[in-house]
Order: C-alpha cells, then sequence, then structure tokens
C-alpha cells in the first residue's frame, strides 16, 4: 500500500520538531540571548538553577544560583554588594565575552570582568553548580572565566578554598551579613598554609575556630566516619595548595556552608524529605571555640568545668584562663616529656618543621632547644611523617573522641614537675 505523501512529510516534521525540543540547551545563554527577572537557566541535568531572587524578607533582586530541588538554597551570587531596587534586571552576553548585569536603565550591576575576548562566547550552567564562559568552539572545560573561581559561603564538591601561589591570590567563603542580605559579612572560612595546612574560621581577622592540621588523611577536628561519604583533599604543589572535597556516591547532595552567625556547617539534602540534614556544625561545642581555655591549658567538654591546665602548669590567676608553669624549665637539669594522647594539637603559632625526624630523634632536637616546649611526631602523608616543635606557650589544645583524628603530644616539663 503506497503512503500519502503528505502523511509521510508530516511524520518526518514532527519527528524533526520533537528532537529539536528534546535537545534545545536551556543550559547555555549566547550573544544572542538575555535572562529577565522571572526567567532561568537550568543545567543539562536539572540539578541547578540560575536566576534573579529575593532572600529572606529582602525586596530587593539578586542573581544567584540554587538546587533546582530546593529553590531556598542559593550558593552563589552574582552583585552579592549592588543589590537591583526595580525587579527589571537582565542578564546578557556581550560581544566581547563578558556576563554582564544590567538594571532597568542598562547600567552595568555586575560584570565577570574578564580580560580578552572571545570569538564565539557562551555561558553555561553546568550540574556541578559552576556557571562558566567559555569559546563555543574550544576543548571542553576551556573556560575563559567561572563562578567557582569567586565562592562565596558556600562550597560544592570541586570547589576549591586557598591560594594561588603564583599570583598569591587566595579563594575562601564570605559569610552573608544576615539571612536576608547577601553582603559580605562578618566571617571567613580559609585554609590556613602557615606550616601545616589546616582550616580556620576568622572574625573579622580574628580566629574563631580551627580543625587542626591536615595529616594526609584528614582534619583533626573534622569526623573520621566522613571519609565513607566524602574525600577530602589537600593539594600542594609550586603553583597552588587548597583544599577540596568529592563525593563518594553521585547520588549524595551535599554543601559545607558558612552561615553568617559563623558555624561551618556540613548539609546533605535528602530527597525523600527534601530537607537538608546537619552532620555536623563547627564549632560543635565550647571546646571548639577557638582559645576557649586559654594558654597552657587543655579542654574538655566531658568535664562540667571544661578548662583544665596542663599537667606541670596552675592558673595563672582566679579572672584569666591562662595556666603558667609550676616549675621553670632548666635544661642543666635534665627535662623531661609528660605525654597527651587523643587531643588536638597546638596551634602553630610558634613552631618548627622537620620532615626528616623520626620520634626519637624529634624528642632529641625538642631537648636541645631550652625554649622548646612540645613535641609531636605528626602523620602528614601517606608513608611520611613530620617532627612538630613548639615553642612557648601551647595555645588551643582539646580532647577529641575516636570519631575524630587526634595525636599524642609530648609537653616538656623540668625535672621537678616529672
Amino acid at each position: 500500500m503506497e503512503r500519502d505523501p503528505i502523511f509521510t512529510m508530516i511524520c518526518f516534521l514532527i519527528v524533526v520538531f520533537s528532537h529539536l525540543e528534546l535537545s534545545e540547551e536551556v543550559d547555555v545563554l549566547g550573544v544572542e540571548g538575555s535572562i529577565s527577572d522571572g526567567e532561568t537557566l537550568v543545567s543539562s541535568l536539572e540539578t541547578f538553577q540560575l536566576g534573579f531572587f529575593s532572600p529572606g524578607k529582602s525586596r530587593n533582586r539578586y542573581l544567584g544560583i540554587w538546587f533546582k530541588t530546593c529553590p531556598g538554597t542559593v550558593v552563589w551570587v552574582a552583585n552579592r554588594n549592588n543589590p537591583i531596587a526595580d525587579g527589571k534586571g537582565v542578564l546578557t552576553v556581550s560581544d566581547s565575552g563578558n556576563l554582564v548585569l544590567l538594571n532597568q536603565t542598562k547600567g552595568v550591576v555586575w560584570s565577570s570582568n574578564m580580560s580578552g575576548t572571545a570569538q564565539n562566547p557562551v555561558a553555561q550552567l553546568l550540574d556541578t553548580g559552576n556557571l562558566v564562559l567559555k569559546d563555543n568552539k574550544s576543548a571542553a572545560g576551556s573556560y575563559l572565566w567561572q563562578s567557582f573561581d569567586y565562592p562565596l559561603d558556600t562550597l560544592l564538591p570541586g570547589m576549591k578554598v586557598g591560594w594561588n601561589l603564583k599570583t598569591g591570590e587566595e579563594r575562601y567563603l564570605t559569610s552573608w551579613k544576615s539571612a536576608d542580605d547577601p553582603s559580605p559579612g562578618n566571617f571567613t572560612f580559609r585554609l590556613d598554609k602557615n606550616g601545616l595546612p589546616q582550616l580556620v574560621i576568622d572574625r573579622e581577622s580574628m580566629k574563631t575556630y580551627r580543625t587542626g592540621p591536615w595529616n594526609g588523611f584528614g582534619f583533626e577536628a573534622i569526623p573520621a566516619y566522613l571519609n565513607f561519604l566524602f574525600k577530602h583533599n589537600v593539594v600542594s604543589n609550586e603553583n597552588e595548595i587548597f583544599f577540596s572535597y568529592e563525593v563518594a556516591n553521585k547520588e549524595i547532595t551535599t554543601r559545607l556552608w558558612l552561615n553568617h552567625t559563623g558555624y561551618l556547617q556540613r548539609l546533605i539534602f535528602t530527597h525523600d524529605s527534601k530537607n537538608w540534614e546537619f552532620l555536623y556544625s563547627a564549632p560543635f561545642d565550647k571546646c571548639g571555640i577557638y582559645g576557649f581555655c586559654g594558654a597552657n591549658s587543655i579542654c574538655s567538654s566531658r568535664r562540667a568545668d571544661a578548662c583544665k591546665c596542663l599537667k606541670g602548669f596552675i592558673s595563672k590567676s582566679q579572672e584569666s584562663k591562662n595556666c603558667v608553669r609550676e616549675s621553670s624549665l632548666d635544661c642543666q637539669k635534665g627535662d623531661g616529656f609528660t605525654k597527651l594522647v587523643g587531643v588536638k594539637v597546638p596551634d602553630l603559632l610558634k613552631f618548627q618543621l622537620n620532615e626528616s625526624l623520626n620520634l626519637k630523634q624529634c624528642e632529641a632536637e625538642c631537648l636541645k632547644n631550652c625554649s622548646c616546649t612540645a613535641y609531636v611526631n605528626m602523620k602528614v602523608s601517606e608513608g611520611r611523617t613530620s617532627c612538630v616543635m613548639w615553642f612557648g606557650d601551647l595555645f588551643d589544645i582539646s580532647e577529641v573522641s575516636d570519631m575524630y583524628r587526634n595525636e599524642v603530644v609530648f609537653i616538656r616539663l623540668s625535672a621537678s614537675g616529672l
């Protein structure tokens, strides 16, 4: 039976237009396109969405990226310092290849500010949550600009916190000012690269929390059991040093969030309940607060009175949490060491690092220097340890449970103190 040519043509057009609809790239914005308030860009697997929003009770409009399944969870904001009040914002890609956010009067509210030009510029929202600018004809993964280089208050898998050692540029998280205002708040979360890398929270340059040093597998104050869910990485080479993490299972939706009150929180999204669940929050308790017990003391959440002087030390005064030595060190009479087990090591304030010494050699080296007050032989990577020696007062020591990584620290005492 011969088919009607008109029927055949209709079927052909249905197939063609169906294919065009399915292959439409809703995650890409080109020079000819734009996104106005009320329109969005959605990543290919519908994981993330980019558009305009108003945080909390604010009426200001911001361009941001959020989880599509949880629109209230914003992970990145373009114009955090320059809100749009009239709700007439438009995002475009300029001829030079820059992302440009315009207000109602066509004034530039925010720009990616990329140097140079691109021949075929497009912006794309990836399923990682990364908004990228690229030349449409360039190789995959080659970006002219990316939002991951400019983190705000949220660290997603694949993002970095750390330093470009060539340029001196630092990437770090900055909290929102409040739940209604995404402008920079008082708290930052960054990688301290002084000696052994550790993660810290600062409040206006004052440290409020630290994880303890990286030991090649994790940080002391981050629960070790999380290795089953996440892989934490610290990469250090001649070009950069940074912290990042990956998820063990791609089905896991997670974020590391520095909230406006100064707490760093690890959250997992449960798709059944459509809620975020807390895995941990830092500081976890009062012993996580930086320097809660003062110098030469140890903090333990298991005691009603959390603070206690280290062995061989006594309270400086009733008004102070700082402790001082009961008897002075005397190198000539033979000082020794007392062992402190299961602790977060003192902060790396005045210290010396020697990667070639074992435990016995580390002890001998500390005894040679009358100013050395403690030492530890710490694992810093697979099959490699370092001798860390402290000088002067010991600060921010706390007991940690077996669910955390902990160390054995040797505290120097005089012969009479021993």
